[in-house]
């Protein structure tokens, strides 16, 4: 089990994160995943700053965001991540039904895409030219 760094016993580095996090999320605590991150204060707040800039405002909508960081979490089977972010998507907006389909997605991408692997389906030339620009 990783060792959890409470505030009450933080570096000042460690407890600048934590305002920042508790400020940002107008929440009393930080949650466990952050406390575990302390033990390694550059980590924690390279994560922080990344996790903040990622999941703040942009042309996605925080269910969206949130929506799909779930999905990711549950392919890779982050327990702890699926249940941080599905209470963060349900305080989003997000509901039992938009839960329902996320969840039919999930397993529909995961079949397919393990398929397209498996058989090592040649992409599409129609398929290429519209692929998401990176």
């Amino acid at each position: 089990m990783a060792d959890l760094v409470q505030y009450e016993t933080a570096s000042a580095e460690v407890r600048a994160v934590y305002d920042d996090i508790k400020r940002s999320r107008g929440v009393a605590d930080v949650n466990n995943f952050w406390k575990a991150l302390a033990v390694h204060p550059p980590t924690l707040k390279r994560t922080w700053e990344s996790v903040k800039d990622v999941m703040g405002p942009g042309v996605l909508d925080p269910v969206t965001k949130e929506m799909l960081y779930l999905a990711v979490s549950v392919t890779n089977g982050c327990g702890y991540c699926i249940a941080s972010h599905g209470a963060a998507a349900r305080k989003a907006g997000m509901t039992e039904a938009m839960w329902g389909e996320v969840v039919a997605i999930i397993g529909m991408a995961n079949e397919t895409n393990k398929l397209a692997f498996a058989l090592q389906v040649p992409i599409d030339p129609a398929f290429q030219a519209s692929a998401p620009k990176s």
